[in-house]
């Protein structure tokens, strides 16, 4: 009796394709549109949520702008694709919350720009963490370290496992369970302490 044959797994032969289309795309730009058909919708819900809408349509573009400029670089043997598109994402959030930390304390620095300080300080202050707005989920994640709320988002948001936000993040396997453990239980800590004032203000 002959053994039935091997079932291949969906995500790795995904991931397989994933690497071909990149790597292929080094000599046939065209096959790059493969993986942007397919990851730009879910890189840009995750950029609507930590930045909003109007910053995630440009970002979205930037990452597959980016990931176009660097295929070259890519290594499939250090990951899959999917991660790699994520971190740069997540770079890319980080140097628009600088820049715009940047920006508003530029204004700062103007005594004669009081006015247009107030307007950007309300803009940085809506846009720089889109979470915000969703209280008290967001403020519990503005309370976050940069670094603990990455992970966080990456796993609970993007669906990424440990080892991908890992590779996404260039961080250790460690490093990732001792951020989302930090994360977690900080969060949880924030909603527990909103629901029981929310408790009192209802008394």
């Amino acid at each position: 009796m002959t053994a039935p044959p091997a079932v291949s797994d969906p995500s790795t032969q995904a991931e397989d394709d994933d690497a071909l289309a990149l790597t292929a795309s080094v000599r046939e730009p065209e096959r790059f549109a493969v993986l942007y058909d397919r990851y730009f919708e879910e890189i840009y819900r995750y950029l609507a949520f930590r930045l909003g809408q109007q910053a995630a349509e440009d970002l979205a573009a930037e990452t597959f702008l980016v990931a176009f400029r660097k295929r070259q670089t890519f290594d499939p043997g250090r990951g899959a694709v999917r991660p790699w598109l994520y971190g740069i994402a997540t770079n890319l959030v980080v140097g628009r919350r600088r820049k715009l930390a940047r920006m508003l304390a530029a204004f700062r620095r103007v005594p004669s720009a009081k006015e247009a300080e107030v307007g950007m300080e309300d803009r940085v202050t809506t846009r720089v963490d889109a979470a915000r707005a969703r209280r008290p989920l967001g403020l519990a994640l503005a309370g976050l370290s940069p670094g603990d709320r990455d992970v966080l988002l990456l796993i609970a948001l993007a669906g990424l496992t440990y080892d991908e936000v890992a590779e996404a993040l260039c961080i250790p396997y460690g490093t990732v369970s001792s951020r989302l453990n930090r994360a977690r239980r900080k969060v949880r800590a924030a909603l527990e302490n909103a629901d029981s004032m929310n408790g009192d203000a209802d008394g």
